[in-house]
């Protein structure tokens, strides 16, 4: 079992996630790959005190990337989007 600060790493802040974090209480977390959907739902709750209603992971695959000197292959990332209760809500900025 991961602690709770190392379960997330950093929140995904594009135009995307910052419309669903104001309008729909969903948060986006760049969070570590071996974590659980229980492990992420316990880290937001103990992290930000908060009240999780569904927590949702996708992985996305790695790939290679050509630079100007040779291929570079990218790690995986994993995301958590997490809804949390009406009433509550995380202060990003």
């Amino acid at each position: 079992m991961l602690a709770s600060h190392d379960v997330i790493k950093k929140p995904v802040l594009t135009e995307k996630s910052t419309f669903a974090m104001n309008e729909l209480k969903h948060y986006t977390f760049q969070v570590d790959p071996r974590a659980s959907k229980d492990d992420v739902r316990r880290a937001v709750q103990e992290l930000f005190k908060v009240r999780v209603e569904k927590v949702t992971t996708k992985t996305s695959k790695g790939g290679r990337r050509r630079l100007k000197y040779g291929w570079v292959a990218r790690s995986p990332v994993k995301q958590a989007i997490v809804r949390l209760h009406k009433d509550d809500a995380i202060d990003m900025f």
